[in-house]
């Protein structure tokens, strides 16, 4: 097994001194090097063969010892010296302080194909940004992060990706619920690729200690490794590195929202700089198209990160940022600008994802009027998203507004919920979008290909991680692999995975793990 190593993060910005392992503040610092712990008897469960070769490696060298020795952590990789960064960050709309990487472990960095990638373990053990925890993570957990990602990617989502999933062979104890009944779980380690782990928090918890020369450095480092397309020079690098920021988070907001993906722990620390989803904890897909859904059990009451509110996060999060590089730019104004451009940008950025999702490929400003009524009528009765939008797509512009409904219909949970005012609405909206598509001069089949390249026929729902989650318990992969296969390939009819295609089952609505989820998860 051979990687092109890189070791620019390490080599170029100041490490910790102090190579203790114990929780502590980590000052004028940008990482600890950390050891990770070697696990009792790990086992590789799964590996993407498409990852491995984004980075350099191959089929072979996934059933090799090496791999499973270096992504285990059980071994060093040579000429690498592991390490865990150093950030601060907002949690829920507060002020935490430092954070840090409290259990994941960066092996290296890497270069293929004139491509730079970071490579890092979560679940490998505790660093000095641990706090209280252990640095360990849990089968559960694993396999969501592990599932999602890949999904994610396949979808045409940034992500970060996956490398492989494995078991360490050690247990480890999570109260699940929070209700003081801790039990123990099968320990697991997910090894997660990305341009960088850099985050929003990496440059807040300079600013905030005021220790400038080393905000100056990330920044210049980021932007030199990261950014390089980036000429200009002085306060002008800076503003070109924020407003690109802002663009790469209003488009991934922009395709959470398309496929109904809500993250559920925006807080800043989770926020990546190169605009890619990071850090699948809590995270749910929207089922019933409820706006208010959370799927954090932690944010159950201020839903501070529903789905609706996940572009006015961003933002939140932006402005954060926006704080934090002020010290390198000394003029508010043009972030500012950047700024208030967000939420005028993300408006046009969401019609034109919208009007794609309903087929209209003559964009016209009033079907913002048509859009706006859909998402009302979504939300009156229990409507499953996926199947909606899915269907959407074989309603025919010759359709009546009954046909059209009916076409439809299969996304509706409960029937009886529809009573005559609901039917009504919709046939009443069916109307105008007929009206709507007949002024296309696409074909009823041109516009189902294209609305079938944006609307996914399937996703990650939380029912369907959950059984793969339990069959993994007693040691079963089978559904594993049936699922990352299905995923692979989101926008495709698979009739063999028809079953998968349908809405979240009647026992999965209150179930742990189905619905909501807690951060240990």
């Amino acid at each position: 097994m051979k990687l092109h190593i890189k070791n620019n993060f390490t080599s170029e910005l100041p490490a910790d001194l102090d190579l203790e392992n114990t929780p502590r503040q980590v000052e004028k610092a940008c990482f600890s090097y950390v050891t990770p712990v070697k696990p009792r008897n790990p086992e590789l469960i799964h590996a993407s063969v498409e990852v491995a070769n984004t980075i350099g490696l191959s089929k072979e060298d996934i059933a090799s010892t090496a791999f499973l020795n270096t992504f285990s952590g059980t071994t060093i990789y040579p000429e690498t010296k592991p390490y865990a960064l150093c950030y601060a960050g907002h949690q829920f709309g507060n002020w935490a302080g430092q954070l840090g990487d409290g259990r994941a472990i960066n092996l290296t960095e890497v270069q293929h194909n004139n491509e730079s990638y970071t490579l890092q373990l979560k679940g490998a053990g505790p660093t000095p940004y641990s706090r209280n925890a252990d640095g360990f993570a849990v089968l559960r957990s694993s396999i969501r992060e592990y599932l999602c990602a890949e999904a994610m990617h396949y979808l045409g989502v940034p992500t970060t990706r996956s490398l492989s999933l494995l078991l360490s062979g050690d247990p480890v104890l999570r109260d699940i619920l929070y209700n003081g009944n801790p039990a123990y779980e099968k320990g697991a380690i997910v090894a997660r690729v990305a341009p960088s782990f850099i985050r929003f928090g990496s440059f807040e918890i300079f600013a905030a200690r005021e220790d400038h020369k080393n905000l100056k450095l990330l920044a210049d480092y980021t932007i030199k490794h990261h950014f390089s397309h980036i000429q200009k020079e002085g306060i002008e690098k800076y503003l070109a590195f924020f407003q690109e920021v802002t663009q790469t988070t209003l488009n991934m907001i922009v395709n959470w929202q398309r496929v109904g993906f809500v993250h559920g722990v925006m807080n800043t620390d989770n926020m990546s700089i190169h605009g890619i989803t990071i850090d699948y904890g809590p995270y749910g897909w929207l089922e019933d198209f409820d706006s208010g859904w959370t799927p954090n059990t932690t944010d159950r009451q201020h839903k501070r990160y529903r789905y609706g509110n996940q572009p006015e996060m961003a933002l939140w999060n932006l402005y954060q940022l926006a704080n934090a590089l002020y010290p390198l730019i000394l003029d508010a104004k043009p972030l500012e600008v950047i700024l208030e451009a967000f939420s005028t940008n993300y408006e046009k950025e969401y019609l034109k994802m919208m009007q794609n999702k309903m087929g209209l490929q003559i964009k016209k400003e009033e079907d913002v009027v048509l859009i706006h009524s859909l998402v009302e009528l979504l939300q009156r009765v229990e409507t499953d998203m996926t199947i909606f939008f899915r269907n959407l797509s074989d309603v025919t512009k010759v359709a009546t507004s009954k046909v059209a409904f009916n076409t439809v219909k299969a996304a509706f949970y409960n029937e009886k919920d529809l009573d005559e005012t609901i039917l009504s609405e919709w046939y009443d909206w069916f109307e105008k979008y007929s009206i709507r598509i007949n002024e296309e001069v696409i074909s009823d089949l041109e516009r189902k290909e294209q609305m079938d390249k944006v609307n996914p026929k399937y996703v990650l729902r939380n029912y369907m991680a959950q059984l793969c989650i339990d069959d993994a318990d007693k040691g079963d992969y089978g559904l594993l692999n049936e699922l990352f296969e299905m995923l692979k390939k989101p926008y495709d009819e698979q009739p063999n995975f028809q079953k998968w295609f349908s809405k979240r089952p009647d026992w999965a609505r209150d179930k742990v793990g189905c619905s909501m989820l807690s951060c240990s998860s």
